[in-house]
């Protein structure tokens, strides 16, 4: 167990929620006479968040929690004062209560916060309780507006980073699969391959949250017309050749575990090879994606059309066969991605 995250928050997150802790402090501490504004410096503290829409979800929980949890407690501390008990119970009462009513997890932690700290910091008056309520209101509502004003965040880039590297290791896992069929193969190599070929599927896996993030941080941001569309293209992207991997893997796999020190002498097998270049080719195409320092990738397709082979030998014919199904069913997504 560690306490430390894997990497920091960004910096100016950090400083937007300082920014809205004092922001809601000063505000509500103007607007609502009493002690000091406590319920919104916290609610501006929740609710700034890495997207305008998390940040309007979790002013929603924070908001309800409070409402429901002062209610608890106010009712609670008329019907049996002010003791220590009273507090715990309130605590067992506010659980009890967002169970029954299927609230989230959020909300009902909230709503448990809310009833302890009304019964131990304050009087369970019903003024009391209507004026912590108006401060998280105000803490909330200024922790959208901060998140929102200061730069809010768009995601978009770092999901165009994700996809770029699927295309990269789309491509390079063709790559080395064309190069395993065209020379010989040692069984330590193989079981590299293979393992190579399965990490695309974590990578696809990344880039489809990296979609998710991104499409969250649009919302309800002023800045969306700018990216919405170029986050359409990649989730797009990301549908068609999502199968491609499914493939890749498989084909992968066909050749570890059909795999003949004789393989590279057949002519069926050099030509599938062949064909797995110019597929590694066009999924670099389709991916807008650079060949590397010494070599650019051309703008026509290379897999234009459908391999036709004689009959193999009967040594490698189902391994062929496999091969052959899915890199026709490679081609029709290439080619679907080139019309």
């Amino acid at each position: 167990m560690t306490v430390r995250a894997p990497r920091r928050v960004p910096l100016l997150q950090v400083g937007k929620s300082a920014i809205a802790i004092v922001a809601a402090w000063l505000v509500a501490g103007w607007l609502v006479q009493g002690p000091p504004p406590i319920f919104a410096a916290i609610a501006a503290l929740l609710v700034v968040q890495p997207s305008i829409n998390q940040s309007f979800t979790r002013a929603v929980e924070r908001s309800v929690g409070v409402i429901v949890g002062v209610v608890i407690a106010a009712l609670l501390g008329l019907a049996f004062g002010s003791q220590p008990w009273v507090a715990l119970l309130s605590a067992g009462v506010a659980l009890l209560v967002a169970w029954a009513a299927r609230i989230s997890a959020g909300a009902t932690n909230q709503i448990a916060i809310s009833a302890l700290l009304v019964l131990a910091l304050g009087t369970a008056t019903p003024n009391y309780a209507l004026d912590r309520v108006l401060e998280t209101l105000i803490g909330a509502a200024i922790g959208i507006i901060v998140n929102a004003a200061l730069v809010p965040p768009v995601l978009v880039p770092a999901a165009r980073e994700k996809v770029d590297v699927l295309g990269r290791e789309l491509a390079a896992a063709l790559e080395r699969l064309a190069d395993a069929l065209e020379t010989p193969q040692t069984a330590a190599s193989l079981e590299g391959l293979l393992l190579e070929a399965r990490l695309l599927r974590p990578v696809r896996d990344a880039a489809a949250d990296a979609l998710r993030d991104g499409a969250d941080s649009l919302a309800l941001n002023p800045r969306n017309n700018r990216h919405r569309a170029d986050l359409a293209q990649m989730g797009a992207l990301l549908d068609r050749f999502t199968p491609v991997v499914t493939q890749t893997v498989g084909m992968t796999r066909a050749v570890y575990d059909g795999y003949e020190s004789s393989i590279a002498d057949e002519p069926a097998v050099r030509a599938i090879a062949e064909q797995l270049h110019r597929a590694a080719h066009d999924v670099r195409l389709a991916f807008a994606l650079d060949a590397g320092p010494e070599e650019s990738v051309d703008e026509e397709p290379a897999l234009t059309r459908p391999l036709q082979i004689q009959t193999p030998s009967p040594l490698h014919w189902v391994l062929v066969g496999s091969l052959l199904m899915d890199l026709h069913r490679v081609h029709e997504t290439l080619r679907e991605a080139d019309d």
